[in-house]
């Protein structure tokens, strides 16, 4: 955490071509044709408890689930059971009570264990209390709740889950990156360990063959730490025993909150996405003020390639990513601010040292803020720091937005299906 149904098509896309450069620098993008390609074949919205940054996920025979927070002590789960069509709430069991009121995420295992990871944040205190991991192997009819830290601090947790089934989850205090392992279905937890003893805990993947990557940012304890210098990928190819760290590919500029709207060049940053695909590439989104750029290192981080897979008019920022296949990846993103809010969806395919990238139209999220007491003043929202994007076992794409009009008393979220 940050401190601070209906049917439509959208059918405008884009495919940009790409070289691929070498090693950590990003180059200008090659020439680019315009098609209709990208469409949002499904807009659902769901009306109930707002769901703030909310996580997708889809079990294997086909459930989807999504989850968000709102400013109860209860994680909230919705779960569909025709494809996005309708929506239901599921209870998580009176041992959620307390689980968190706050920063999300789900994983899906192999063998359909659901994983969902929340904290809890004190909003009189200002800073997270508490992260807790539900499991649950019958599709959301029973959990199993594991606390596993209890730290003032607590912030920004992250989970996923390798093919043989091993669970990794991370998080930050505001003295570094804590990282947690279950190997029986989230029956225990093991204690937690450091990654890295500075930096926030941005982004968590998990590879084909048990590899994990953690990005680790200036920024954590919910903002209220920075640490500029600290801008990491760390590997671990053993389970978390041990970590391998370097710089990574993006080379960002990272400032602190308050000074991102006096400098035209600095872009507000939290979540920097990093996908794993089934051949072991790993895969790295960022956004600066000349586009979106990708970069993709064929040796579990040691090297990268880097192009900009997209240039774009406003400012883009809070990018999503994740993969699927050899090369096959789905990123989110915004452009804009206020007014010019717009939210994005990219199907990226890599194939040697070229990208082929089709784009939705740039579309409208339902989300709205006040600037400042007394503002009476509607303004468009992200409504958190990303929003994310899932393959479908049908081919397409599953992305949810959040719908925040509290005024309005209108809360839920926006499912959206996007096809080729």
């Amino acid at each position: 955490m940050r401190n601070s149904a209906q049917f439509q098509n959208v059918v405008l896309g884009a495919v940009a071509v790409a070289c691929l450069a070498c090693a950590s620098k990003p180059v200008s993008s090659a020439a680019r044709s315009y098609q209709r390609s990208l469409k949002a074949m499904q807009r659902v919205e769901h009306l109930d408890l707002t769901a703030r940054e909310p996580a997708v996920i889809e079990h294997p025979d086909g459930t989807l689930f999504v989850a968000g927070y709102f400013n109860e002590s209860i994680p909230t789960l919705y779960r569909s059971n025709d494809q996005g069509a309708t929506w239901e709430r599921v209870s998580m069991g009176k041992d959620a009570e307390g689980a968190g009121n706050s920063d999300v995420d789900l994983a899906m295992a192999a063998d359909g264990t659901l994983y969902y990871i929340s904290m809890v944040y004190d909003r009189q205190k200002n800073e997270g209390t508490q992260i807790s991991i539900g499991a649950s192997d019958n599709r959301g009819e029973t959990w199993r709740w594991k606390t596993v830290s209890r730290t003032r601090g607590d912030d920004r947790p992250w989970i996923d889950v390798a093919p043989d089934g091993t669970a990794h989850a991370i998080w930050n205090d505001g003295q570094g990156v804590s990282h947690v392992v279950s190997t029986d279905r989230g029956q225990t937890w093991s204690e937690p360990r450091r990654i890295h003893s500075e930096g926030g805990s941005s982004h968590l993947a998990v590879g084909p063959h048990g590899e994990v990557a953690v990005r680790i940012t200036p920024f954590s304890k919910s903002g209220f730490v920075f640490n500029p210098a600290i801008d990491l990928i760390a590997i671990s190819e053993d389970r978390g025993e041990t970590w391998r760290k370097s710089a990574a590919p993006s080379h960002l500029k990272w400032v602190n909150w308050e000074e991102v709207d006096k400098d035209p060049n600095s872009i507000e940053r939290w979540v920097e996405p990093l996908a794993w695909d089934t051949a072991g590439n790993l895969y790295h989104l960022w956004t600066d003020t000349s586009g979106v750029h990708l970069a993709r290192s064929a040796d579990r981080g040691r090297t990268w390639r880097s192009s900009r897979i997209v240039t774009t008019g406003p400012r883009p920022h809070y990018p999503y990513l994740t993969a699927r296949g050899n090369g096959e990846l789905a990123a989110t993103w915004y452009t804009g601010t206020d007014s010019d809010l717009r939210a994005h969806v990219a199907h990226i395919m890599v194939a040697g040292n070229s990208q082929r990238v089709v784009m939705s139209e740039p579309f409208l999220v339902d989300a709205w803020k006040r600037q400042q007491p007394g503002d009476t003043t509607h303004h468009r929202d992200t409504a958190g720091e990303y929003f994310q994007i899932v393959f479908l076992k049908s081919g397409e794409l599953g992305a949810v937005t959040s719908v925040q009009d509290i005024p309005a008393k209108r809360t839920g979220f926006t499912w959206w299906r996007f096809k080729d």
